[in-house]
């Protein structure tokens, strides 16, 4: 072609959580029988939607409306409804105008990062979820930026980290969190996101704060939506009925703007309007249902079992997992995910796990030529087990481990899985030890 039509950023755009979808798709080819453990989706896992939710929906799909174009920032009366939730719980006071709907998270990060300069940075948490690093490394064409996440402390931002990673480079424009945090399942107190907001106070930047699983937190833990805390910085909240409902094929979430007077941030924010006013509006559909089954009495007990019923398999899953030697595992507080962190030096390139089948042996090591440590045992647990988890360096992290979910309901099935994973680090560790592949080194 006569010009390179290809954006300076396209090989940013990475989601590892899908992408070893194409890995486990080949070894079913092959004979493999997989359990998946890559993806939050509660549906596809097993979780039934309550009938109380569905009628509603039916009821809907029977009327007109859910049929037609809606307004370009969402539904008028649901954005109502969401407003005066987010009033109620105190701190900073949104109105209709302050919310605009997206067709899922997915567009509205995509959007949020696409329509800011190309040398303006936001600074996110490592690990991070693919989507948002991804997103914010294509629009700038390079890496993402990130802090720490210290899992000696419950997974909790390294705020001295933050802080001067801001101080020092004058790109940075904004801060993303994700609370509750995907992958780790961390819950952030309130006093860190005081501090954060202080951070984002004294630089002036503004914050990003993705709460798809704000209202997921295990009631053993306390945190506080970023509308309690965050006084006069101007910050965007991503919400979304995806997880929480569960009805992840909705692909329908909203962004919360607070303090858009500020430091320019209403032009930014119209621009999103913009954007989404090219493509005249989101899905109707999921928008009329929200009121009714958000402000449905039903809906508090319905999420207060849910909470629950995570907690305990968060506190199942660490009985498998916190007493491998090598390991370590913080139990998560809120979302239904779990990281399983490799100390470092566990992990080499000679260690394997027995493969039965020299098919399928041969196409784990081929795979496996050249990949970082934890994807080379997260290759060997699929090919080897069949069961398809995540490597944690596929979450914009030089550290090494993988994320699992708390989403199987067959108690059985989910018990073997965790305790054939446990099994299986124990196996690939001492498969080769880690002083042998240094002495053969020397």
């Amino acid at each position: 072609m006569r010009r390179d039509i290809v954006h300076e950023g396209s090989e940013q755009l990475t989601y590892e959580i899908r992408e070893i979808v194409a890995v486990a798709d080949a070894l079913k080819k092959l004979g493999v029988q997989i359990t998946w453990e890559n993806i939050g989706d509660p549906v596809q896992k097993g979780e039934k939607v309550p009938q109380w939710i569905k009628d509603i929906v039916i009821q809907l799909v029977s009327e007109d409306k859910t049929y037609a174009y809606v307004a370009t920032q969402g539904v008028p009366e649901t954005r109502d409804f969401l407003a005066a939730e987010v009033n109620k719980r105190g701190g900073y006071q949104i109105t209709r105008d302050d919310i605009v709907f997206f067709n899922g998270l997915g567009d509205a990060v995509a959007k949020v990062f696409s329509f800011m300069k190309r040398e303006a940075r936001v600074i996110g948490p490592s690990p991070a979820y693919s989507t948002h690093s991804s997103a914010e490394a294509a629009h700038s064409g390079y890496d993402h930026l990130t802090y720490e996440l210290d899992p000696k402390n419950n997974w909790m931002p390294d705020l001295d980290d933050l802080e001067k990673k801001i101080r020092y480079n004058d790109s940075i424009a904004g801060i993303l969190l994700i609370n509750p945090d995907n992958p780790t399942g961390a819950v952030y107190p309130r006093e860190v996101l005081v501090r954060m907001v202080d951070i984002a106070r004294r630089y002036k930047v503004f914050i990003i704060c993705d709460e798809i699983y704000g209202n997921l937190v295990y009631d053993t833990h306390k945190t506080a939506p970023l509308s309690e805390v965050i006084e006069e910085i101007p910050g965007i909240a991503l919400r979304g009925i995806s997880k929480e409902v569960p009805w992840p094929g909705s692909r329908c979430g909203w962004i919360e703007v607070f303090n858009q007077d500020k430091l320019n941030f209403k032009r930014y924010v119209k621009s999103l309007i913009n954007a989404k006013m090219l493509e005249v509006c989101s899905t109707s559909l999921p928008q009329y249902a929200i009121p009714l089954i958000l402000g449905d009495p039903r809906y508090q007990g319905h999420l207060e079992m849910r909470r629950a019923m995570y907690d305990a398999r968060s506190k199942e899953a660490c009985k498998f997992f916190s007493k491998i030697d090598g390991v370590i595992v913080n139990k998560p507080q809120g979302a239904f995910y779990m990281t399983v962190l490799f100390e470092d030096h566990i992990l080499n390139n000679k260690q394997t796990l027995a493969i039965a089948d020299a098919k399928v042996r041969k196409f784990i090591e081929d795979k496996v030529k050249g990949v970082e440590p934890d994807k080379r045992f997260v290759y060997y647990l699929l090919g080897a087990t069949g069961i398809c988890v995540v490597p944690l360096t596929g979450f914009c992290c030089k550290k090494k481990g993988f994320r699992l979910t708390l989403l199987e309901v067959d108690d059985r099935k989910r018990q073997w899985t965790w305790q054939t994973i446990a099994d299986s680090i124990r196996q690939y560790v001492s498969s080769v030890p880690d002083s042998d592949v240094r002495s053969n080194t020397v």
